[in-house]
């Protein structure tokens, strides 16, 4: 089983300290196995205004539109929007019926995020979502923050 060490360096002051923690970390995992490293620029993870929002329009969404005959709940429905903007799997269930894997929206990047509730956005005015107070509210912050 492989074993990652993530070092975060955000500004240059972190840079000595990263390198004593890498080189103790390769030091110590030469003794077991060879040791790949990889650099990669950290994407910055949804915001809680994001997130808020997200949960605004889901409620929305859920409390307005039938799908196929029923109401979906909030969290139902993050599911069908992460599953669609992903092209995520949907693979039969153990006991029947069908689970969608993979969907995991505290994995997303901001910018996958914002493609998120940009996805809700269109697919709730195209069925006549009529967006609350508080998504409203919470769609100006991100707004101004952008």
């Amino acid at each position: 089983m492989s074993k990652e060490l993530l070092i975060d360096v955000s500004n240059s002051e972190e840079i000595e300290f990263a390198i004593a923690r890498a080189k103790h970390a390769i030091s110590k995992g030469l003794e077991r196995a060879p040791i790949q490293i990889a650099l990669r620029h950290k994407q910055a993870r949804r915001t809680t205004d994001q997130n808020r929002l997200l949960w605004a329009i889901l409620r929305d969404v859920a409390e307005q539109v039938e799908w196929y005959g029923q109401h979906l709940t909030s969290e139902e429905w993050k599911d069908v929007f992460t599953v669609s903007l992903k092209r995520q799997k949907v693979v039969p269930g153990i006991d029947g019926g069908f689970i969608m894997v993979g969907g995991r929206t505290s994995k997303m990047t901001k910018q996958e995020f914002s493609d998120l509730v940009e996805l809700i956005n269109a697919f709730g005015n195209d069925h006549g979502v009529r967006w609350s107070d508080p998504a409203l509210k919470a769609y100006e912050q991100i707004k101004e923050a952008a």
